[in-house]
């Protein structure tokens, strides 16, 4: 370990210790450790990448955290392009802050911003959403039946909640009968429903705990990729955190079709580390939540499991087949993280991975980001059908990949940028700590490779509850980073 090396790491354990710093004191040490320069991977300015003098015609689709950012580099980028962005929410929600809504730490007021901050006068802002795609045709059709043509796209549609894929649930059920979700919110319309929900959850959670009965509480986890893996989880240690800080408990199940807490192995270890901490936890892999009688308060989950067929001499091993039944579980309250897809209109397009797991996502290449099939198309954020990504930090890395390679290809060159599939998830395992978790294709990749990533850090916490929120207003979303 050199100098450097050595001496970093004693700052930051320093800094550890003094977990009770004020929220001034956190700004003023992770200014000076160059916070924002370790956060998700080294800055990639707007400025340092290639441009094009070259009028095009150039159309975003999406206004989340993928279409700003991308918005924001290529109009450095394209200074002669004529850009739209089609996208209806004129309010923009920081949506990993819902999390900490949920934990009674932040508040709307705190993960809200009018669009209009981010997308300027000189962009052709059409607030309407597409309702479908014709990259056969260069061209677009709103849902109000506008027509929008293109030279080049990019795809950043974001991805969709399907609530109504739980037999027996709707939207409107959330936040009444014990029943919350964090993920619940409308981003055309900028409300926050999830966050504010699931604090007001957490307290009846703490109230039932107290009148001396331990309630069942179920965390859920569905079978399709969702924004933020990390977040069932997060939502399980904060509020089972929330009840020990009154010396409560509660029997927590949580049930993921998952066969593992991750896919890595030391974090998945630190998680199962987490989970001695509080009263307990059982773990339901490979539950996929199916069906909910919310009067009678039963979850369905579809049990995916394995039984021992024939035996085969040859190999000396029995053949395995995987069966599943359906399990009733009786809860008192429950969290459910809905199935989620792409929106209909990229499912239903040409755009969208015709066969497999990934179909109906966006068909891009996995390091270039580039359509397969339509080179005049690129995608950003959680619509992209790759193996890793569907995070905010994910996004941030995609942007100037997209940019240098869409400005390849303007300028009749090939693409050459390469996303390495970076993906960050800040595991809140109490209100105090976090397991940082970067990773790519490759395995895990720490920006601060002297730290552990698989230990619980409070420096982590407090970099994610005061740090991140301004970066993201006013670098990311700016394309300074």
């Amino acid at each position: 370990m050199d100098t450097f090396t050595k001496s970093s790491t004693v700052a930051f354990e320093a800094l550890e210790r003094e977990g009770g710093m004020s929220r001034r004191d956190a700004l003023k040490v992770m200014g000076l450790t160059g916070g924002a320069a370790m956060m998700m991977g080294a800055p990639t300015p707007a400025e340092a990448g290639p441009s094009s003098e070259k009028k095009v015609k150039l159309l975003i689709v999406g206004g989340g955290a993928g279409g700003i950012m991308a918005l924001a580099r290529l109009k450095r980028a394209l200074p002669n392009a004529d850009i739209t962005i089609i996208t209806p929410n004129e309010i923009h929600i920081y949506q990993p802050g819902q999390v900490f809504m949920a934990a009674g730490l932040y508040t709307h007021d705190d993960v809200i911003r009018p669009n209009k901050e981010f997308i300027s006068d000189d962009v052709n802002w059409i607030k309407d959403e597409v309702a479908s795609f014709d990259p056969d045709n260069n061209k677009v059709v709103t849902r109000a039946g506008k027509e929008v043509g293109y030279d080049y796209m990019v795809v950043a549609t974001g991805i969709v909640y399907h609530y109504d894929w739980i037999e027996g649930l709707t939207e409107a059920d959330i936040g009444t009968n014990g029943i919350s979700s964090v993920y619940l919110s409308d981003l055309e319309k900028g409300t926050t429903k999830g966050g504010e929900v699931t604090w007001k959850w957490f307290n009846e959670l703490k109230a039932a705990a107290a009148s001396g009965k331990k309630p069942t509480v179920i965390y859920t986890q569905p079978a399709t990729p969702i924004k933020c893996g990390g977040a069932p989880q997060k939502i399980l240690y904060l509020s089972a955190d929330h009840l020990k800080k009154e010396g409560l408990g509660a029997n927590y199940i949580f049930a993921t079709n998952g066969g593992k807490l991750f896919g890595i192995p030391s974090i998945a270890k630190s998680l199962e580390e987490t989970q001695k901490q509080y009263d307990t936890i059982t773990n339901k892999f490979k539950h996929n939540l199916i069906a909910m009688d919310v009067k009678n308060k039963v979850a369905t989950f579809e049990e995916t499991y394995q039984i021992k067929g024939e035996y085969d001499a040859d190999l000396d091993e029995y053949e395995m087949i995987t069966k599943k039944r359906q399990v009733e579980m009786k809860y008192d309250f429950i969290h459910v993280v809905p199935p989620m897809s792409p929106p209909k209109a990229v499912v239903d397009s040409k755009l969208g991975w015709q066969k497999g797991s990934a179909k109906g996502w966006l068909e891009v290449d996995m390091h270039t980001l580039q359509h397969r099939r339509y080179p005049n198309v690129f995608g950003m954020g959680d619509v992209l059908g790759i193996p890793k990504g569907k995070t905010g930090g994910s996004a941030r890395h995609h942007g100037p990949v997209v940019t240098e390679n869409l400005v390849s290809v303007i300028e009749g060159k090939k693409p050459t940028a390469k996303f390495d599939g970076y993906t960050v998830c800040p595991l809140k395992v109490d209100y105090g700590h976090i397991i940082m978790a970067e990773f790519n294709y490759d395995g895990l990749a720490p920006t601060i490779p002297f730290l552990d990533p698989a230990k619980p850090r409070w420096f982590w916490w407090a970099f994610d509850l005061y740090m991140l929120k301004p970066m993201y207003w006013y670098l990311m979303m700016r394309g300074l980073m």
